[in-house]
């Protein structure tokens, strides 16, 4: 029980150590690693051998993969392109497999203080990336030690002989196991090592390593499955392919697995370095079978998963990539892409409750309405997604993007809340009650709609260039909408004056137009604020003296 408990620890902890580099290495280079994956589509063998580069980066041909689906799902890269990095992929994985079955148990110590010294002296982001990867992998190299130390007594195990037994005479029933656990652990790299710890110590023979080789690639094919398992089909189908070229490799393997051992133990007669380079050799055949056949298998592909026709979501967010959340500049990138969709359907909305208000369309006023779920949806998706971001280390930098991007996202909320809550309800009085604002009082607010608009836009481009000058011109605009509803009230007034009957009738719903126009300005000037406190543009108190308030309306007067 104690060596079973032990072997188990060994495991955890070798899964652990994996995670640490693949974090530590997307969080250092991600944004780079992505770049260089997008960049490499130009044809199969490049292709290929960016996905060689990038997951022998990341210990994880999964990971690539997912990132690759996402790249396909957006229309980033094409199926044959995509479909050939993950064949790269698989043999870059390999590659980790033949580093760890070389003899380097005396790095494991020397890596975990570097990596942990580094980690705990800096407060450099990328440096603690590196220092977090450092220590990966040295507790990846003491796993195996540990495996190693705790398997040897499982040689004189009867029970061990008994479980292995039917596997070692029904080679097909090792690749299913193999498979499972690779499933259930997703990772192929951790199971190969435990194969070959296990082997080297003569608990299981090498024809049987073999057999759970084979089935520890196809149990690594059915992890990324699952995780697209709800993904749209154009995604999917990168997964699927890759499994299929797994699964027919070894269809293949199987009947020339036994007459391959004379040739690896040419290369090295370790029981490491045979199951290492099988391991290797299989996925170098797959590359070199299938990377001709790609077009083929993609077609194939998109039989068993033709793209539905289905009306898309507009509250379902389209860039919140899950798979980035261990790269924070890209997962930052991708929440700034969703709050402009969010944006975007914020100005719909200001421009059809322009349209509601000056025609009296009552079956606009109810897209409208429904448009504020749109919203709500998209901003809920948003919080939810920077709040599983925080949860890894940011940077400070990060984190100001973070709370920006939640406070222009709420801000954004609540202007889709006036307009639906206030504007429309208004709307909705006008419609019932056949109200119809006076022409020049109409004009009015047309335009002050207008100037509404242009700061939805010129908040926008703040949020997104981070722009000074622009950050400036959108604080003005809160000053020029205030003097501007001013001037509009008082024009109101001398219509009601004069004894305008539209202007009589429609007064109280002109002057909450105006008011709630100016709330949503606001709200969006809002946009200005954390981008001149970051850069010490910004008075402590952003309310004018009275002097200056009082000269501001004496001059909307007299211009008026």
């Amino acid at each position: 029980m104690e060596t079973l408990v032990n072997i188990i620890g060994g495991v955890a902890l070798l899964l652990w150590g994996i995670r640490m580099v693949r974090t530590g290495i997307t969080r250092a280079f991600g944004a780079g690693l992505r770049r260089a994956l997008s960049m490499s589509s130009r044809n199969r063998i490049t292709a290929a051998g960016a996905g060689v580069g990038v997951t022998a980066l990341l210990q994880s041909s999964t990971a690539t993969a997912l990132i690759i689906t996402s790249f396909a799902g957006q229309g980033l890269i094409g199926g044959v392109a995509a479909l050939a990095i993950v064949l790269g992929a698989d043999v870059g994985s390999t590659m980790v497999v033949q580093a760890l079955s070389m003899d380097l148990n005396i790095l494991s110590p020397i890596l975990i203080a570097t990596g942990v010294f580094v980690f705990l002296s800096s407060d450099n982001s990328k440096r603690r990336a590196i220092a977090r990867a450092f220590t990966g992998l040295g507790l990846m190299l003491l796993s195996l030690k540990l495996i190693g130390l705790a398997s040897v007594s499982l040689r004189e195990s009867e029970l061990i002989s008994v479980l292995v037994a039917p596997m070692t005479s029904e080679p097909i029933l090792a690749i299913v196991i193999a498979a499972l656990i690779t499933w259930a652990s997703h990772s192929s790299v951790a199971v190969v090592l435990l194969i070959m710890s296990l082997a080297s110590i003569q608990v299981i023979s090498i024809e049987l390593a073999f057999a759970m080789v084979l089935g520890a690639n196809i149990g690594g094919g059915f992890i990324a499955m699952g995780l697209t398992a709800k993904a749209s089909s154009v995604m999917r189908r990168i997964p699927l392919g890759n499994l299929i070229m797994r699964a027919s490799g070894v269809a293949l393997a199987l009947p020339i697995m036994p007459y391959v051992q004379p040739y690896l133990a040419m290369l090295g007669d370790s029981p490491e370095r045979m199951i290492a380079n099988f391991h290797t050799g299989f996925n170098l055949a797959l590359l070199c079978l299938f990377l001709p056949l790609l077009a083929l298998v993609h077609a194939l592909c998109c039989r068993i998963l033709p793209e539905t026709q289905s009306i898309e979501d507009e509250g379902t967010p389209k860039y919140l990539d899950a798979n980035a959340l261990d790269t924070p500049s890209v997962a930052l990138t991708a929440a700034a892409r969703e709050t402009l969709r969010m944006g975007d359907a914020v100005k719909t909305m200001l421009e059809g409750s322009r349209q509601v208000l000056a025609t009296n369309d009552a079956s606009l006023r109810k897209i409208i309405e429904a448009s504020d779920d749109i919203v709500d949806d998209l901003n809920e998706a948003i919080k939810l997604y920077l709040t599983e971001l925080t949860r890894e280390e940011l940077d400070k930098s990060e984190s100001q993007r973070s709370v920006e991007i939640l406070s222009f996202t709420t801000n954004l909320e609540h202007v889709g809340d006036i307009v639906d809550k206030n504007l429309m309800e208004l709307a909705a009085k006008k419609i019932k009650g056949h109200v119809n604002f006076s022409p020049e009082g109409q004009q009015e607010l047309n335009d002050f709609h207008d100037q509404i608009l242009q700061t939805l836009d010129l908040a926008m481009h703040v949020f997104v260039s981070s722009d000074r000058e622009a950050a400036r011109q959108l604080l003005d605009k809160k000053v020029h909408i205030r003097n501007l509803e001013l001037k509009y009230t008082e024009t109101h007034f001398r219509r009601m004056g004069e004894r305008q009957p539209d202007t009589l009738d429609s007064s109280a719903m002109h002057l909450d137009v105006l008011r709630d126009l100016k709330r949503i300005n606001s709200h969006l000037t809002s946009a200005a604020y954390p981008l001149l406190e970051r850069e010490g543009a910004l008075a402590k108190s952003r309310l004018l003296p009275d002097e200056a308030e009082l000269s501001a309306e004496a001059a909307v007067k007299s211009s008026s």
